[in-house]
């Protein structure tokens, strides 16, 4: 099978000045590579400041490399002029920790799922409407709801609004950053389970990257795991579940509550 999503060594580096006045270099990826293939599940996780989220920046190509390549469906995609980096980033597209700070306050959410659509001229204002109303129901808002603002809603239906948002240009990849460490754990399930049915449905893909090794196991395929911009161990679920090697994951394994039971547990046939 064809990856949908290749990296190889990639490296992203900020410079900067310290206190006393030295230039130096943070090094925030270190040689990442990874393959991602179609209808499956990856899961980055790794404490705070692993570099989890610069690493999903630059697979949806809202983050410049300082090394590296990317390939999405077997093109190279590291150094597109920016009308094509446009095309492929319709086919990657984010869903934040934070719904509040991605959506604008004063648009309803039909609004909301609308503005992608228009910014890419797909469809007159009927159809951008017709097929807005059409995913806000599939995620499980409808009627009335519709019409309201980011504010009349509860977080977990703001995370529904994002959710039908970055789903309006038909992206082959969803990349999911801590997109559920926000909700109460009622909420999260029915976000978990939303997600696992919009995957069988529409042959998504996801990038589940979270700090919660028993979500994780929840959801993926695989796991990779990252500590200070590298990733130190990967593999499918129950291998790391049943034998980390790598003292990172270790520490992440003993804090998950919960992880024999979710390790073994069947995933949804999608």
């Amino acid at each position: 099978m064809e990856a949908l999503l290749k990296l190889e060594n990639v490296g992203k580096r900020y410079g900067g000045v310290d206190a006393s006045g030295v230039r130096k270099e943070v090094r925030a990826l270190d040689d990442v590579s990874l393959t991602i293939y179609p209808r499956s599940t990856l899961a980055l996780v790794g404490p705070s400041g692993s570099g989890k989220s610069t690493l999903a920046l630059c697979m949806a190509l809202l983050e410049p490399m300082s090394s590296g390549k990317i390939w999405f469906e077997g093109t190279e995609i590291t150094n597109l002029p920016e009308r094509q980096r446009r095309a492929v980033r319709s086919n990657i597209q984010m869903v934040f920790q934070d719904p509040v700070s991605s959506l604008n306050p004063r648009m309803t959410a039909l609004e909301l799922v609308m503005e992608p659509l228009r910014v890419q001229k797909r469809g007159d204002h009927r159809a951008q409407r017709g097929k807005a109303g059409d995913l806000l129901e599939r995620v499980g808002l409808r009627g009335e709801k519709l019409n309201e603002r980011p504010s009349e809603f509860s977080g977990g239906q703001r995370q529904r609004i994002a959710i039908a948002r970055a789903l309006a240009l038909e992206p082959k990849l969803l990349i999911l950053d801590e997109a559920l460490s926000a909700l109460d754990c009622s909420v999260q399930a029915q976000i978990v389970n939303l997600l696992f049915e919009l995957q069988a449905s529409l042959a998504l893909t996801y990038v589940f990257i979270t700090h919660d090794m028993a979500m994780a196991a929840h959801l993926a395929d695989e796991i990779a795991v990252m500590d200070h911009g590298r990733v130190v161990e990967m593999g499918v679920v129950a291998r790391i579940v049943n034998g980390p090697q790598h003292a990172v994951t270790q520490r992440l394994l003993a804090a998950a509550r919960g992880i024999d039971n979710v390790a073994d547990a069947p995933r949804p046939v999608q």
